[in-house]
């Protein structure tokens, strides 16, 4: 019987750590460790690194861990601990960065909008702030986008979810035949069809306002492509043979 991996083990420990300690002062927790917009004033560059070991729930938290165990555990007997941190780890802040550049582009496009309306600077902060405005701006703005503008400035993020795809799409780079089955529909499918299909569910709720819940798919999206441009650099570089002990 394999051994999990101590690097593992020792991920799944602090992202314990973190989700009890959570409960005790759960406010506090979001406000400094998870993931704020950068012009959010609750922002924090640290944020960054820490919303990835902070989840939401029993669920979010282990469907995650239990994904890190099945994924990860293979990919540090390939690589081993340091090269697979380094990995992890990278695609978190990856994961952050594009979730960050999507509220941005967003937040961005609907105030350059209020402003070309004759909106103050003022005036929008007080949406962004409240989300209360005149109800004469939907007769230019509609509401589905004040109110993305609004849950975007004010969103918080956590979860290692975005790390878990980058883990997840590298896995399937190493070992595209083996063959991995949802929840729902329970068909066995090879990874290089699983994963790409996982991605594109991410794209079409990420652009539309299908998604079931408050999820950062625009986070797993970049998570998948940080794995994926750094699997093919190592690829092309013969990285992919050498293990980081």
């Amino acid at each position: 019987m394999r051994l999990t991996p101590r690097i593992v083990v020792h991920l799944i420990a602090i992202n314990l750590i973190f989700f009890v300690g959570t409960q005790f002062s759960s406010q506090l927790s979001n406000d400094i460790m998870a993931l704020h917009y950068i012009k959010n004033d609750k922002f924090i560059i640290s944020q960054i690194l820490t919303h990835m070991f902070m989840h939401g729930s029993v669920g979010h938290i282990l469907f995650n861990m239990i994904a890190l165990w099945m994924f990860g555990s293979t990919l540090v007997s390939v690589w081993g601990n340091n090269k697979f941190i380094f990995f992890y780890i990278s695609c978190g802040v990856g994961a952050a960065l594009v979730q960050l550049t999507a509220y941005y582009i967003n937040i961005e496009s609907v105030t350059s909008e209020l402003l070309g309306y004759g909106l103050s600077t003022q005036d929008i902060n007080k949406i962004l702030g409240t989300g209360s405005y005149n109800t004469s701006l939907l007769d230019f703005v509609s509401e589905r986008r004040l109110s993305s503008m609004y849950f975007d400035y004010n969103a918080v993020m956590v979860g290692a979810s975005g790390a878990i795809y980058g883990v997840v799409v590298a896995f399937a780079f190493l070992f595209p035949n083996s063959k991995l089955m949802l929840l729902f529909p329970p068909i066995p499918i090879k990874a290089k069809y699983l994963v790409p299909l996982l991605i594109l569910g991410d794209l079409f709720f990420g652009f539309t306002s299908a998604s079931i819940g408050p999820i950062a798919h625009f986070a797993h999206i970049g998570g998948a492509i940080t794995g994926f441009l750094i699997m093919w650099y190592w690829k092309n570089n013969q990285f992919n043979d050498r293990r980081w002990n």
